[in-house]
């Protein structure tokens, strides 16, 4: 059944650390993995409005979490973390 990782970033603290993230690579390759959306325009119905939103598809929520939790991610995530205030939430499809 598939899953979803929301993404949301809230506030950026340094625009370096994010550029030096998306440069980190995201230890996707190879990992079946679907781009929904990504950081593109949002209409926010409820709630405060986030800088930015991308939404992914994997297989299932263990896809998510082996992708999340891989060394090569893990990598990349340090800059994210130093980079900007996010959510991330894994969501299973009904």
């Amino acid at each position: 059944m598939p899953a979803y990782v929301i993404f949301i970033r809230e506030k950026t603290h340094d625009v370096a650390e994010l550029d030096a993230y998306k440069t980190a690579g995201n230890g996707l390759e190879g990992v079946p993995v679907r781009m929904l959306a990504a950081y593109g325009p949002q209409v926010v119905l409820e709630g405060p409005v986030p800088e930015g939103v991308a939404i992914a598809e994997f297989p299932n929520a263990k896809a998510v979490t082996d992708w999340y939790y891989s060394p090569e991610y893990q990598r990349a995530l340090k800059h994210r973390l130093k980079g900007a205030t996010y959510r991330a939430i894994i969501v299973d499809s009904v």
